[in-house]
Order: structure tokens, then C-alpha cells, then sequence
């Protein structure tokens, strides 16, 4: 950008941005631009509050639904022991009612890629929501096991609809220097969820057993209430808005959303461009995932293989299973079994806290290394634990101590990361979508780990169960070095650039003629 700029009759004047000043007007900036410069500074800092508080709120509701996916998962893990009492359940029911809903939440997935294209990322969380709360109602006055099992298919679906699109909804509202803490939230909440299972778990574990569980699950229904408060209060992403070519709505939630005014255009412009409106024809999204560029084929082997490396290294089935876990450890009082799984959904919870404040200043990649290495240790110390130790107090408080250090290293990196990087890597234009695929990988893992584990360590041993994932986290930890790029501060646009020539950025900065070429190109 020039220094100056010439006007049409020949006059010079000093740009804007000039840091030079001219000598002429030393005497009027001496009088007022100390008072210029505070009162723009002032409002700036104002601005940048009320910026960071809207898009902090906004992202606390985005969230609301992955609380219910959270109470689910912790609170099915201590509801199933008084299932099994009341409903006479065999083992391999068990095994499905578990992990049915992992299962079934992949048509969720699927069709909240669709559905968020279709109606926008908004109303999308709020089909989310009647979808679950209708199930977890069916659940809760289960009659029988066959009605129980529709009541968590209907869940199923409602928390496909939600895990899949908070972290692209809060991906595409964040300004870039914080996106990476607040897309985080929805793991939080997840967390948050599961330890309030735990406690629900443990609070009505007292009541008979007939009535018992079904207030641990009635108690899911409540977040409905403060769902249906959110959707009054929070924006559609401007990114949908662009791709529906309403501007204007986009332009005003961006002012709402980015701390500096002079960036609002600029961001639109890159959204415009990278939404294909200034471009010519458009392939069909699932016709360009399923024949993909170079580019979006490294895209979606990050974004599925990360989702895939979430699950199968163990992790719902330690918080799904704990009581179990803890009964092979030597455990046996069920008001003990649940005590310990309160304490590994406190830690589950405390460590995610540390991933929010760390993620947007060292990166999504050291974390990832250190979640995925310590994953690795403590999946092999319980194994070993479980294998050699028999069930003395030295082997039950290395088993607790595993369990406890797996879940904090998982909420330290690969839990909420894995989300952070699926919504950031898509172009806009298939984001939602593809997003979609990877958490439908994320669900059939999970599915698939929550129910064949039982009948896996029924035929190898718990300890030995916990050995193989030790072995699949051990080959996260060269998925990591091998396939994710670091994408702390740069913006969603700019991220497809990093897929263009293996992973590597040409350059130290992406501009926005470098977007516009990118979207020719394509």
C-alpha cells in the first residue's frame, strides 16, 4: 500500500494508515491527537469487549445440546446397573442399549450436514434438541426394554444432529484470535454433561431400582428449557447467510462478531469468494466429496481419520464402562463403583479447562502430541494394571489413577482439538457436510467400541481390552505428526490454503488475492 495517493488534480495526500505525517499539520495534531488517539483506543478496548462477550454467549448456547449428549453418555454408565435389575436385561442388551445411540447418531450426522445447509446452522440445534428431549421422554417411561430402545434411537438421532453442528456454527461466528478456545465449548459441555450424569448417578442410586433410573433420565430432559431460550438470542452464522446470498444479515452479524470494523468488509469479501457467489458454476457438494480435489482428499483424511482416532482409542468405553472397569479392578460396592466414576468425570471436566486456555496460545498441535502420548502411557498402565496386579488396593489405585490420567490427557488434546480441527479445515462450501462424514466416523468408532466391549474383554480379559487401545492411541500419535497442520491464527479461509501443496503454506502470510486465486482455481 502506497505512502501517498494522487488525486485528480495533482495534489498529494497522506493515506490513512500513513504513520508519516506531514509537517503542516504538526500544530493541529499537537492540540488534539493525544484526545484523538485515547478516545479511539477507549472505544476500540469497548468494542472488543462487547465483541468477546456476544460471541462468548453465543457459544455457551451452541453448546447447550452437547450437554445432553454428555448427561447421556454418564449417566447410561450407572443407570444400566438398575436397568439390568428392573428389566432383567441380558449382557447383550446391555451392549446395545449403550451403544445403539453411538449407531444410530451417525443419521444425525449425516442429515444435520444437509439440514444446516438446508435451514441454517441455528434452527439445526433447535431440531437437535425436540429430537433428543422426545427420546429421552419415551426412555424415561420405558415400560420395556423394545421401548426403551426406541425412546434411545430418537436420542441417537437428536445428538447426531447436535455434535456435528455446534462446532461448526461457533467456527463460523469466533473471531480468529480466540476461535480456537470457543469451539472448544461443545467438549466442554460434553464433559460437563457427563459428570452431571455421574452425580445424577450417584444422587438417586438410593431410590428403588424401578424408579431410580428413570429420574436419572428424566433429568436430561431440563437443558430443553434453556435451548429454547438460546435460539431467541443468538445469530445465524454470516457464512450460511452468505451462501443463502443475504448479505446484508451476513455484514451485520459480522459487525457483532469481529472486534475491528475496518475488518468486516474484508471478511465478507473472503466469505463471498470462498463461497463460490463471485464464481461461476458449482459442483454438487456430495459430487465434490465423493470425487474429491487433492486438496479436499487431505482435508477429509485429516478431518475423518482425527474423528476415527477420538473413539477407537478407547474413551467412551472408559466413561461408558467405568463400573466395570472398577469392578475388575477389585471394586465391588455400587456406591463406590459411582463415587469413583464421579471423581474421573471431575477430572474429565477440570483438565478441559486447561485445553480452552492453552489451545489459541501454543497451538492445536503440541496439544495433540501430549494428549496423544500420555493417552498411550495410561491406557498401558491400566492394562497392566488390570493383567498383573490382581484386585489389591495397589492395583485398584493404579486402575483409578489410569482411568483418571486417560480422561485428563484425552480433555487436554484429542478431545476437544478433534472438534477444533474438523470445523476449521473444510472450505465453506462443503463445510457442513464434511464435517458431517467426520463425525459420522466419530459415531460408528464410538458404536462400535461401546458395543463390542464387553463381549471383547469377556474373551481377551478387561486389562487386555485396554492394551489394544493403547496400541491404537500409540498410532494416533504418528496420525498427528503425519496429518494435521497447525491452523492457530489463521482465518477459515485462509486454512484451505494449507492443504494445497501437502500441508505447507507458501509464504508466511495468506492474502486475500490469495483466497480469490484459490477459489479460481478450483
Amino acid at each position: 500500500m502506497g505512502l501517498v495517493s494522487v488525486q485528480e488534480n495533482g495534489n498529494t495526500e497522506v493515506g490513512v494508515n500513513n504513520k508519516y505525517r506531514r509537517m503542516d499539520s504538526q500544530t493541529n495534531d499537537d492540540d488534539f491527537g493525544d484526545d484523538y488517539d485515547a478516545s479511539q483506543h477507549h472505544h476500540q478496548m469497548e468494542r472488543r469487549r462487547t465483541t468477546r462477550k456476544f460471541v462468548f454467549a453465543c457459544s455457551v448456547f451452541a453448546s447447550l445440546n452437547n450437554v445432553l449428549l454428555g448427561y447421556d453418555v454418564g449417566v447410561m454408565s450407572g443407570a444400566i446397573l438398575f436397568i439390568q435389575e428392573d428389566l432383567n436385561i441380558t449382557e447383550v442388551q446391555e451392549e446395545l442399549l449403550v451403544g445403539i445411540l453411538s449407531v444410530v447418531s451417525l443419521l444425525g450426522s449425516l442429515g444435520g450436514g444437509r439440514t444446516s445447509d438446508a435451514i441454517g446452522r441455528k434452527w439445526t440445534m433447535g431440531l437437535a434438541a425436540i429430537v433428543f428431549q422426545a427420546g429421552a421422554a419415551i426412555m424415561t417411561l420405558a415400560p420395556s426394554f423394545e421401548v426403551l430402545m426406541i425412546g434411545r434411537i430418537l436420542a441417537g438421532v437428536g445428538i447426531g444432529f447436535g455434535v456435528m453442528i455446534a462446532p461448526v456454527y461457533i467456527a463460523e461466528i469466533s473471531p480468529t484470535i480466540i476461535r480456537g478456545s470457543l469451539t472448544s465449548f461443545p467438549e466442554i459441555f460434553i464433559n460437563l454433561g457427563i459428570l452431571l450424569g455421574y452425580v445424577s448417578n450417584y444422587t438417586f442410586s438410593g431410590l428403588p431400582a424401578h424408579t431410580n433410573w428413570r429420574i436419572m433420565l428424566a433429568v436430561g430432559i431440563l437443558p430443553s428449557v434453556f435451548i429454547a431460550f438460546a435460539l431467541c438470542i443468538i445469530p445465524e452464522s454470516p457464512r450460511w447467510l452468505v451462501m443463502q446470498n443475504r448479505v446484508d444479515e451476513a455484514r451485520s452479524v459480522l459487525l457483532k462478531t469481529n472486534e475491528k470494523e475496518a475488518e468486516v468488509e474484508e471478511r465478507l469479501a473472503e466469505i463471498q469468494l470462498a463461497a463460490g457467489l463471485n464464481n461461476g458454476e458449482e459442483k454438487a457438494v456430495w459430487r465434490e466429496l465423493l470425487n474429491p480435489s487433492p486438496a479436499l482428499c487431505r482435508m477429509l483424511i485429516t478431518g475423518f481419520g482425527i474423528q476415527c482416532f477420538q473413539q477407537i482409542t478407547g474413551i467412551d468405553a472408559t466413561v461408558y464402562y467405568s463400573p466395570e472397569i472398577f469392578k475388575s479392578a477389585g471394586i465391588t460396592d455400587n456406591t463406590k463403583l459411582l463415587a469413583a466414576t464421579v471423581a474421573v468425570g471431575v477430572t474429565k471436566t477440570a483438565f478441559i479447562l486447561i485445553a480452552i486456555l492453552l489451545i489459541d496460545k501454543v497451538g492445536r498441535k503440541p496439544l495433540l502430541y501430549v494428549s496423544t502420548i500420555g493417552m498411550t502411557m495410561c491406557l498401558f498402565s491400566l492394562g497392566a494394571a488390570l493383567s498383573f496386579f490382581g484386585q489389591g488396593s495397589f492395583g485398584i489405585a493404579l486402575a483409578i489413577l489410569s482411568v483418571c490420567g486417560n480422561v485428563a490427557f484425552f480433555s487436554v488434546g484429542m478431545g476437544p482439538v478433534c472438534w477444533v480441527v474438523t470445523s476449521e479445515i473444510f472450505p465453506l462450501r462443503v463445510r457442513a457436510q464434511a464435517s458431517a462424514l467426520g463425525a459420522v466416523g466419530n459415531r460408528v468408532c464410538s458404536g462400535f467400541v461401546a458395543m463390542s466391549f464387553l463381549s471383547v474383554s469377556r474373551a481377551i480379559t478387561v486389562g487386555g481390552t485396554f492394551f489394544i487401545f493403547s496400541a491404537f492411541s500409540a498410532l494416533s500419535v504418528a496420525f498427528v505428526y503425519k496429518f494435521i497442520p497447525e491452523t492457530k491464527g489463521k482465518s477459515l479461509e485462509e486454512i484451505e490454503l494449507l492443504f494445497q501443496d501437502g500441508y505447507e503454506l507458501q509464504g508466511s502470510e495468506v492474502q486475500l488475492g490469495d483466497v480469490e486465486h484459490l477459489v479460481q482455481k478450483e
